[in-house]
């Protein structure tokens, strides 16, 4: 019959779901040690449980040997067959220590040493129970707030539930019950850390087969997931049976199965996407909504493809800050160029355009000898254009070609670019100073208005006739210059006679009646120097 102490610890076992070999280990080494502590000797002890009388045994072990070193762990063959008449070199000899004279001190020794024992299992335990299970779908409750994240109530242990791992959808209270997935086990000073997880892609896995019939008994099957916990999901399935829609089965009547996964998600958008192993094919479905106009594998060894969709279509395509062309991306494993079809004509216009202009023949360029150049053409390099293009790599690549060389050709091309350059700012400059220069235009000035010239002196008299007279016309003063013409006063002929319009008077600037003045002032004088008929 066993004794009480090997019941407690049978009991232990259970709660704590330890083996009880381990528990009884760590009596064995608690006792151990308080002996040690106790006899304070170089002697190696040893201790035992002993299940039917609870009693745990400790031993002072001792080697036979020929020649004592160490009296405390070595004994002569002679003093060992007093003990065993059957002792032989090398063997060893147990001899038992009283354990009743271990005091308070000791036994509180041996508690702590059990208690730690005891812990350490159960933390390896712990450990060894949930890594097994990372990606497993439970449900626990929520147990208290530790400022963002929070604690999760799994039974045996806690776990946490940080905030990244949380949805920015979700908001939770203290006894909430959720569902989460086991994102990883770690292990922490205080024990082992189970990180549980609300936005991880597999949660949205286990939910469906949660949920659909068929993906659980492997007849349609989860090929690839991306998610972006709180906004969208998509997910690429397909089916082993030709009779069962993959797709269909997963929306369920009536959407009921995918509504009940949405409803888990607290509204998050899911996308279910028929699996297709042709890459171009599954990249027009995965990036649904959108429709697609084509793809084009640009990198199949980079894994880079180009999407061309209508100009309407561009934005749905992209999504929401990049949100639908990221998520397709991530479901087919590849990088996703989205261009428009009016963004890739003009591209191929520029290509057009790049191909039909002229390059210059690497003839002209100094420096690289007739060889080398027959090399580079054979390569598909026949202009200098396309040789700066080109890398130091793609070079090296040419048979008869080494480093030295692609030096010396980046040196001459370098030369020649620079050439060039000085050539158009040359004649740029040329073409500058060629250019006629406008005339300054010199500011106006005001130009005070010319003054008539001074007239000579005349009587009062006569100034005052002047002033009487009339001004007389040019005609006037013509006929009245020149000999038998008429005098003022005569009667013009008929013909002669001006024009009533002709008469009217017209008003004149100061300048022109200056000027007028002039020659009638001169012909009146004139006509009183001339003697009388």
């Amino acid at each position: 019959m066993a004794s009480l102490l090997y019941q407690s610890i049978e009991q232990l076992s259970r709660e704590k779901h330890i083996a009880p070999e381990i528990i009884v280990s760590a009596v064995e080494d608690a006792v151990l040690v308080a002996s040690r502590k106790f006899f304070k000797g170089t002697e190696e002890l040893r201790a035992k449980f002993n299940k039917e009388t609870g009693n745990v045994d400790v031993f002072a072990v001792k080697v036979v040997v020929e020649e004592v070193t160490s009296p405390g762990k070595e004994i002569t063959l002679p003093e060992a067959r007093k003990t065993d008449p059957k002792a032989e070199i090398g063997s060893e000899l147990s001899f038992p220590k009283p354990t009743e004279q271990l005091g308070r001190i000791a036994a509180q020794t041996a508690k702590q040493v059990i208690f730690q024992k005891v812990r350490e299992a159960e933390r390896d335990t712990i450990f060894k129970e949930y890594n097994n299970r990372v990606g497993e779908l439970l449900h626990c409750a929520v147990k208290r707030n530790e400022g963002p994240d929070l604690i999760m109530e799994l039974g045996r242990t806690e776990a946490c539930l940080p905030k990244r791992e949380q949805s920015k959808l979700e908001a939770y209270n203290v006894g909430d019950r959720v569902r989460v997935v086991i994102r990883a086990v770690e292990r922490m000073a205080k024990g082992p850390q189970v990180v549980v997880s609300r936005a991880d892609p597999m949660l949205v896995q286990r939910l469906f087969e949660v949920e659909v019939p068929e993906i659980y008994d492997g007849t349609v099957q989860i090929k690839c997931l991306a998610r972006e916990a709180g906004d969208r999901t998509k997910i690429a399935v397909m089916s082993r049976d030709r009779d069962v829609d993959a797709v269909g089965a997963c929306v369920g009547m009536k959407g009921m199965r995918v509504q009940s996964i949405i409803r888990e998600l607290r509204g998050e958008k899911i996308d279910i996407i028929q699996f297709n192993d042709e890459t171009a094919v599954f990249a027009q479905k995965a990036l649904s909504p959108a429709k697609v106009s084509r793809v084009q594998i640009i990198d199949p060894l980079g894994k880079r493809l180009e999407v061309i969709v209508e100009d309407s279509q561009l934005s749905l395509a992209i999504g929401k800050k990049g949100q639908n062309v990221r998520l397709a991306s991530k479901l087919l494993g590849w990088s996703i160029d989205i261009k428009s079809e009016e963004e890739k004509r003009r591209e191929i216009e520029a290509q057009m355009e790049e191909l039909t202009a002229p390059g210059t023949s690497l003839g002209e360029l100094p420096g690289i000898g007739p060889k080398t150049r027959e090399k580079l053409v054979v390569a598909g390099i026949s202009t200098i254009e396309q040789l700066a293009d080109a890398k130091p790599e793609q070079l090296l690549e040419i048979a008869g070609i080494g480093e030295k060389m692609v030096e010396k050709i980046w040196v001459a091309v370098r030369s020649y670019f620079e050439g060039v350059e000085a050539e158009e700012a040359a004649a740029a400059a040329q073409a500058t100073s060629a250019a006629p220069k406008p005339e300054a235009t010199p500011p106006e000035e005001s130009v005070p208005a010319a003054e008539p010239p001074a007239q000579p002196a005349i009587a009062d008299a006569e100034a005052a006739e002047l002033e009487a007279t009339p001004v007389e016309t040019e005609a006037e003063v013509a006929a009245a210059a020149t000999p038998g013409a008429s005098q003022p006063g005569e009667e013009l002929p008929a013909e002669a006679e001006p024009s009533p319009q002709a008469e009217q008077p017209r008003a004149d600037t100061p300048a022109e009646t200056a000027e007028a003045n002039e020659p009638a002032a001169a012909a009146e004088v004139a006509e009183q120097e001339r003697p009388d008929r």
